[in-house]
């Protein structure tokens, strides 16, 4: 019997009941207020913008260096951690590309 319940079917069932019964308790305690404490739930959203003139307009020139910092990082770090030590031909080259990325973060933080 316990084989059964270990079974991933079994168990997401089981999961699956668990939480949508917590979900319906806690639902009950949830505060939901009426249709005349909300003026403007008939309104289509806009991310709470009313004045279309003084809109967020993001600028994504100080997210990219992250994104790239963040991929090479990454990167590097699984290379480090999974070239086995023993073949020194997949360890030199692990090494390369380390200072390859260590030479990107240079380049990347330079200012």
């Amino acid at each position: 019997m316990k084989e059964l319940l270990l079974t991933p079917p079994v168990a997401f069932i089981i999961v699956f009941c668990a939480l949508w019964l917590i979900m319906r308790l806690f639902s009950r305690l949830a505060f939901r207020p009426t249709k005349e404490e909300r003026p403007g739930s008939l309104k289509s959203y806009a991310c709470g913008e009313t004045n279309y003139d003084d809109m967020a307009q993001p600028d994504y020139s100080t997210f990219f260096p992250f994104a790239f910092f963040f991929t090479l990082a990454h990167v590097a770090t699984l290379i480090m951690t999974t070239v086995p030590i023993e073949n020194i031909k997949s360890f030199s080259m692990a090494i390369i590309y380390i200072f390859g990325a260590v030479l990107g973060l240079y380049i990347l933080f330079r200012k």
